[in-house]
């Protein structure tokens, strides 16, 4: 998951009170919070002249801004870090959590399940869903087999952990006979089942480039089909976004040029897909925890897209079978109602997992 990012951790137990309630209360109506605000929401008295210097104190620290003429302050990049180190995990309802049973249940695939998980995941949380199958390099090979189509064409249908299945026509430049084939996906699959498709890849490469591949009729047969594309890497990764139009929706007065930019950033996937990664791992990662699942914030992404310094993602890792990972994750507003997306998240992934354990069943 990555080194998180740590606060100053300088807050007393009532600064760290009085942070919380600007934040739930600037998530709430998205304007500047005054003292007498939340003087008014405090179940122990405490006046509002005093909530205003602590409110001036936080600001000074740099966990609060003043902007432009108004009395209210507005939490910044690093309140909203405070505040997710410290906020506890929503109670989902029945509905949610049938939802989420209903909408993972029946899908067979890795990449079914992550597709429906990016719907249910912006459905749950009125954000922006996503979901990311790795690499088929990273994926570990269950089986592959050939099936001749004409005398120089070949369909190679190769078989990854998960139900994930990839079909490529190899176009010879010699007649290749379909018992060769069964004898080179027989040797494919007894030597290199349950290898990484990448590490499977690189080995074979090795093997083919000694002398006595020239003397083995398999290697030799099995040469002419990589040749033409089978086992070629595959280094991009899958991406569902489910829920764009949740982001536009959510700031009412957002800008056309923010709106542009937003558009934009959501359409270069490898872009997001390097974020989310980084996200992950990043310093800048905040760690929530939620019913078992460890949990990645990074508040703020102006570093990686200008102009969108407003947003934050939450995300985690699922290894939803031994050689399948897969990533999930909410992209929404810095305003986002993290106690809801932080459970939401953390039980769709545990729902992934479970789906995909066999001691589930």
């Amino acid at each position: 998951m990555g080194r998180p990012f740590s606060t100053t951790g300088s807050l007393t137990g009532r600064n760290r009170e009085i942070l919380s309630a600007v934040v739930k209360r600037y998530i709430a109506s998205g304007e500047p919070v005054g003292s007498r605000t939340v003087a008014e929401k405090r179940r122990q008295q405490l006046s509002p002249a005093s909530i205003r210097n602590v409110m001036a104190q936080l600001e000074a620290e740099g966990y609060l801004t003043h902007p432009h003429t108004s009395a209210g302050r507005v939490p910044t990049e690093k309140a909203f870090r405070e505040y997710v180190q410290h906020v506890g995990a929503a109670r989902l309802g029945r509905g949610d959590t049938g939802l989420i049973e209903d909408s993972l249940e029946g899908a067979s695939s890795v990449e079914e399940r992550l597709g429906r998980s990016s719907h249910v995941l912006a459905t749950l949380t009125r954000q922006m869903g996503v979901a990311i199958v790795a690499p088929l390099s990273e994926s570990v090979l269950e089986h592959v087999h050939f099936l001749r189509l004409s005398e120089q064409r070949v369909l190679a249908v190769l078989v990854a952990r998960g139900d994930v299945v990839r079909h490529r026509i190899l176009r010879l430049g010699d007649e290749i006979r379909p018992d060769e084939l069964e004898r080179i996906a027989n040797y494919v699959n007894v030597e290199f089942a349950g290898w990484p498709l990448g590490a499977a890849r690189r080995e074979i490469v090795r093997r083919l480039e000694q002398e006595r591949a020239e003397f083995d009729a398999i290697l030799k047969r099995l040469r002419l089909l990589c040749v033409q594309g089978f086992l070629s890497p595959e280094t991009t990764a899958q991406i569902y976004l489910e829920g764009a139009p949740n982001l536009v929706g959510a700031e009412g007065n957002l800008e056309s040029a923010r709106v542009r930019l937003l558009l934009e950033a959501l359409e270069d996937k490898e872009r997001l897909i390097q974020v989310l990664d980084e996200c992950l791992r990043g310093e800048m990662t905040v760690v929530a925890r939620a019913g078992g699942e460890t949990l990645a914030v990074r508040i703020g992404l102006d570093d990686a897209y200008p102009g969108m310094q407003d947003y934050a993602v939450i995300g985690t890792v699922c290894e939803m079978e031994p050689g399948a990972p897969a990533r999930i994750a909410v992209i929404g507003p810095t305003r986002m109602p993290y106690e809801r997306v932080i459970s939401a998240v953390a039980q769709v992934a545990a729902k992934l997992s479970a789906v995909g354990d066999p001691r589930s069943a």
